[in-house]
């Protein structure tokens, strides 16, 4: 009954890592009930010089708020893609996809001979990807040069989709998979390829090999390539570090263990500071702990039953709602709710985990965390935009031979501001829009029950958190600033966000001085349309240029330009 939702980023590895391997989908049932789509931010991009750089681009919140995009360059072609850290490909609809799903967003256009086009075996290396809520998209493997912000690689492999009914909102044509290449079903498909963040990483092309998220309710977030924000990340001592879980093999897919997912373990969560140990679903295989899956792609919280059930019996008034795993608590809760990675505790007020009140019960909010079957790939938690949306959340790939993969958090809010009051949830709920179209059993639900299935992974080989490897990371080139759990903090790169308005100080002949403040022009840079074609849907995008005169001085009083201003036209190509 909660159906209509677009499901994208989770179920992209599902079907490329598991469905492929013939492990079942991971999480197919906590996507299908309740689907909350992801959300989808946008960036802008601009052509590289060479040599190491970084990056930052503008991300913003789909307008369905469940998920983030951001924009891109195929040639000189631009399109949205969705952001997901829970996969590793990129995929853009073309215009020999002619399924309602295709027709409704901008397509890369086949009959534009782009010069920086390469054909992949003749356009016959296919793909096929397969996800959870039963959506597909396939199509075959080429090249083109890919450019996000300042950063551009020639002959990146990409997706061209030919047939597809996966439903994107925001004139979204696609999606960025920021994972590790282990993911990846495209770029396994071609020899010496990798995705797009891996090859910057691997050809160190980057200041440092990771990228950085800022995400907001609107489109103030950021994406940072190489750098981390310093107009959010002001004090680098406050981030906490958790090393990367490694994965062992599918089968014999190989070995050895390697990285997978952007997952670590998760210490621990509390409800209204009571301490809950999670329990996890294969504690043999992870040596009693329990796995968290960050990931951008999905809009919320997800757990396993023995944790979610224990969460919410903390919270008074709360009930399963749908035995999908659906909670919901009464609309006025101000409990916060904790969680623990590594030594440092991250606290959600309850406007982070609250998903709004039910049409037909407007006094009970159906409320993340949602409860999930056990997984057999032995992540236990999912964790989602509700709580990437509390911390600036820092993505460091790793290098051969000398540095594990990292994942750092940098709180956005003081650790003293855990609560808020009844009358300000109920003006954040209302400020969102949050209702939800659907009325509520008037009866209890039981919990279910079920049978957990085998590891889907190779149990005979130890897969450890944080081991050094010495492939398929960065290239050994970087000097490392993790070393024997030592965190050399002054060497992480730092890049500020261009900003968004400017304070003019102006002195006329007579001596009196005037401040104005302006706004940056906006250049025009149209979806899915090459240089030269009819222009369709039009994105403006804000630029560093000005046309005043008289400039004595001036300084720039926002910390950054406003991403995107969108002006859709009727007239789609």
């Amino acid at each position: 009954m909660w159906s209509g939702f677009s499901v994208v980023a989770l179920v992209i590895w599902l079907s490329n890592a598991k469905a492929s391997r013939g492990l079942s989908s991971r999480h197919v049932s906590h996507l299908t009930p309740i689907s909350l789509p992801i959300h989808l931010q946008s960036p802008r991009s601009v052509q590289a010089e060479g040599g190491a750089s970084n990056s930052i681009s503008p991300v913003t919140m789909s307008s369905d708020k469940q998920s983030y995009f951001a924009v891109i360059q195929t040639g000189e072609i631009s399109f949205r893609v969705a952001l997901d850290t829970a996969s590793s490909d990129l995929w853009i609809m073309a215009s020999a996809c002619s399924t309602n799903t295709c027709k409704a967003v901008p397509r890369y256009p086949l009959a534009y001979r782009s010069p920086t086009f390469l054909a992949v075996n003749d356009n016959s290396t296919t793909f096929n990807i397969s996800y959870a809520d039963g959506t597909v998209a396939s199509g075959f493997a080429a090249r083109e040069t890919v450019g996000l912000s300042n950063l551009t690689l020639a002959n990146q492999v990409f997706g061209i989709v030919t047939d597809c009914n996966v439903t994107m909102t925001d004139e979204t044509s696609g999606i960025m998979g920021l994972g590790f290449p282990r993911l990846s079903t495209i770029s396994n498909l071609v020899t010496d390829t990798a995705p797009f963040f891996v090859a910057l990483a691997q050809q160190g092309l980057l200041d440092y090999p990771l990228f950085g998220l800022s995400l907001t309710r609107n489109a103030s977030g950021t994406l940072s390539m190489g750098a981390v924000d310093a107009s959010i990340v002001t004090n680098v001592s406050n981030i906490g570090w958790n090393e990367v879980v490694e994965f062992a093999p599918f089968g014999s897919e190989s070995n050895v263990s390697s990285y997978l997912q952007w997952a670590v373990p998760l210490s621990s969560f509390s409800v209204n500071g009571t301490q809950i140990a999670p329990v996890p679903t294969y504690p043999n295989v992870t040596s009693n702990t329990s796995i968290a899956l960050l990931d951008i792609g999905t809009a919320g919280l997800y757990g396993p039953y023995q944790d979610v059930t224990r969460l919410f019996a903390l919270i008074p008034g709360s009930r399963l709602v749908d035995i999908s795993g659906q909670w919901a608590v009464p609309c006025d809760t101000v409990i916060p709710i904790s969680f623990s990675f590594g030594q440092y505790n991250y606290t959600l007020q309850s406007s982070d985990y609250l998903i709004g009140p039910a049409a037909g019960n407007p006094n009970l909010c159906l409320t993340w965390p949602r409860a999930f079957p056990p997984s057999p790939d032995a992540i236990d938690w999912q964790i989602g935009a509700a709580f990437l949306r509390t911390v600036y959340s820092i993505f460091s790939y790793g290098i051969n031979s000398k540095e594990p993969p990292m994942i750092g958090f940098y709180p956005l809010r003081n650790a003293s501001d855990v609560t808020g009051s009844s009358a300000s949830v109920a003006s954040f709920l209302s400020s969102i829009s949050a209702t939800v179209a659907t009325t509520l059993p008037n009866f209890p639900l039981s919990t279910p029950s079920y049978t957990t299935p085998p590891y889907g992974l190779n149990s005979s080989i130890f897969a450890p958190v944080g081991g050094i490897v010495s492939s398929a990371l960065a290239t050994s080139t970087y000097s490392p600033i993790f070393s024997n759990g030592i965190v050399n903090a002054s060497a992480l790169p730092t890049i500020s966000p261009s900003p968004t308005l400017a304070t003019f100080i102006l002195t006329n002949p007579a001596g009196v001085v005037t401040t104005s403040i302006s706004t940056v022009s906006v250049v025009t840079v149209t979806l899915g349309v090459p240089p030269g074609w009819n222009a369709g849907t039009l994105l403006r995008v804000p630029l560093l240029s000005t046309t005043l005169v008289c400039l004595v001085s001036f300084s720039f009083t926002l910390p950054f330009l406003p991403d995107i201003i969108y002006e859709l036209f009727a007239q789609r190509h």
